[in-house]
């Protein structure tokens, strides 16, 4: 009996010294994490919600900073935010389970439901508009180009429309390219309202987030409504913040308020199938495009690879909001991350969080190539070959290449990149880590003539050199000054003016920017990211210009 009960006495300490070496290692683990978010973690400061989760559980989850500033309300894991773009995924389920009701097909043209869209001559898909092949211009861009101010205005689902059918031209074909674009997933919202006959919320209420017990989860599709719990949304001001809250009612591309506890469920219907296997199973079919070549893009989902293991994510963007769920489904491991403050980046953090529960899956990308970039040295005569302004057709975006302290320096969209040679006329970002690449490819006189960039794995960009820039005399400057009409931005009025022998563009919800001069007849400003190309009619008269941002190039503007 006394043998029984010293072995008893110690099978118990065994397991208590076993349980206290696993809060131990969680209690490790968990202060790894709190240090990702250590910045924020203050009363000072907006913060996040996190939550990590293994095998169908919550295992950790946490509020970093606070919810209200002007409240004192401290973060916690409950709270409500807008997870701007992933929203998309629950847009997507939407129209799947009208494909699977055989009350929609993915082959469709758009034009079925929504016949005021133009007719651009190759039939818009639903299935373009979910994998963002559409070629459309991206509305949100037009309605700021329009006039209407991000932090101030409200236009309607009527305005966003109108917009967009007043486009005259696609970005591209549809089909050929990849772009992101935030107008196919609106669209997207207007083809399930007019097939249901129900809005968007009412229908992913009763169709997701109810079966899943989602309480707290709403496409918010009237910005005065009152969201219980809800945390504000801040953007840096000088050594403080300002609110930065959204008074858009478009929905699809956007507008989901939700909480990491809900988003809990939402995550675990990929393994219990409770909307349906085949409505789960069919948001991970990613893009191809008329080439033939693959995307990663899926059904409002990313499906791609992140150091040997598949993961399967979104991040999202608005006002003062930043969101990610990030998912690997081999491992039934995800983290989400959700914050208030539009100067975090939860994907990147979210990642990071990966990186101390999934250490001893993960595999690190070959340094291979970067061993091979490091070894290449091109001399300072063949780097100046490469200096120069490219732009690029569709959008209008610049690449400017300049040379310092014998390094190549490629300025796009409002950003410098450090060029590492992998060949004379190769180069990468090999700290970017989307994947930056750059490609110049030979011209007349021993100089590049275009430069390929690709970006991650779906976007390439091809940019032509551009002649040097004229002398802006003061004649030439009184040439582009005038009035301009943007038919396609609702009849919006954009002024050029000459000012301290330089040329400025203004309107109405835009302070007055600086134009710069890249080559003949076109200029950009540093301030917004507008590229203007003026066009000139007969006796070479300035009749317009086209006006270009990252996702819409192109429009037309009439002189006055």
């Amino acid at each position: 009996m006394k043998k029984n009960v010293r072995l008893h006495r110690i099978l118990l300490a065994s397991a208590l010294l076993l349980c206290f070496a696993a809060v131990l290692a969680a209690d490790e683990t968990t202060d790894k994490v709190d240090k990702i978010f250590a910045s924020w973690d203050k009363t000072t400061s907006p913060g996040a919600a996190l939550a990590v989760i293994r095998d169908g559980r919550i295992i950790y989850k946490r509020g970093y900073g606070m919810a209200k500033l002007e409240d004192g309300i401290v973060m916690t894991s409950d709270k409500i935010f807008d997870i701007g773009s992933v929203s998309k995924q629950f847009t997507a389920t939407c129209v799947v389970m009208l494909v699977r009701q055989g009350k929609v097909s993915l082959d469709d043209n758009v034009r079925k439901y929504i016949p005021e869209l133009p007719d651009y001559g190759t039939p818009i898909t639903v299935r373009h508009l979910l994998h963002h092949t559409s070629g459309l211009r991206d509305y949100n861009a037009l309605l700021e180009l329009a006039g209407f101010r991000g932090d101030s205005d409200c236009p309607n689902v009527d305005e966003a429309l109108e917009v967009i059918c007043r486009q005259k031209k696609l970005n591209y074909l549809p089909g050929e390219e990849y772009s992101y674009t935030n107008t196919g997933y609106f669209l997207l919202s207007q083809i399930v309202e007019r097939v249901s006959g129900k809005s968007l919320n009412t229908f992913a209420q009763e169709n997701i987030f109810k079966p899943l017990g989602m309480e707290h989860t709403l496409y918010q599709d009237d910005h005065t409504q009152i969201i219980k719990n809800r945390a504000s949304g801040y953007d840096p001001a000088g050594q403080g913040f300002k609110l930065d809250m959204s008074n858009w009612n478009e929905t699809g591309d956007g507008n989901v308020y939700t909480s990491v506890e809900d988003l809990y469920l939402w995550d675990q219907a990929f393994y219990n199938y409770k909307l349906g296997k085949e409505v789960m199973d069919m948001l991970h079919t990613t893009g191809t495009l008329a080439s033939g070549k693959k995307i990663d893009y899926a059904f409002g989902l990313v499906v791609r690879e992140y150091k040997g293991l598949v993961v399967v994510e979104h991040g999202g963007a608005w006002a003062g909001f930043r969101a990610a769920i990030i998912r690997f489904p081999e491992q039934k491991f995800s983290v989400i991350c959700l914050a208030n403050l539009g100067s975090m980046n939860p994907s990147a953090l979210g990642f990071k969080v990966a990186d101390i529960y999934l250490a001893d899956k993960l595999k690190e990308p070959p340094k291979s190539e970067g061993k091979k970039a490091a070894g290449v040295t091109v001399a300072k005569k063949d780097l100046e070959a490469l200096v120069g302004a490219y732009q690029d057709g569709k959008f209008g975006l610049w690449l400017e290449v300049s040379l310092k302290d014998e390094k190549l320096i490629a300025g796009v969209m409002r950003r410098n990149h450090v060029l590492t040679p992998s060949s004379p006329t190769s180069f990468s970002v090999p700290e970017n880590a989307t994947g930056i690449t750059v490609e110049f490819i030979p011209g007349a006189g021993g100089k590049a003539g275009k430069a390929r960039m690709k970006v991650g794995a779906n976007q390439e960009f091809l940019f032509e050199r551009q002649p040097p820039v004229p002398a802006l005399t003061a004649a030439l400057l009184k040439e582009y000054a005038g009035s301009y009409v943007g038919r396609e931005l609702l009849d919006v009025g954009y002024t050029v003016a000459v000012d301290k022998d330089a040329l400025v563009v203004k309107m109405r919800a835009m302070p007055k920017a600086a134009l710069k001069a890249m080559a003949p007849d076109k200029f950009t400003t540093s301030e917004f990211g507008l590229n203007i190309e003026f066009l000139r009619g007969k006796g070479g008269k300035v009749t317009g210009f086209k006006l270009g941002v990252g996702r819409a190039g192109g429009i037309e503007f009439v002189k006055k």
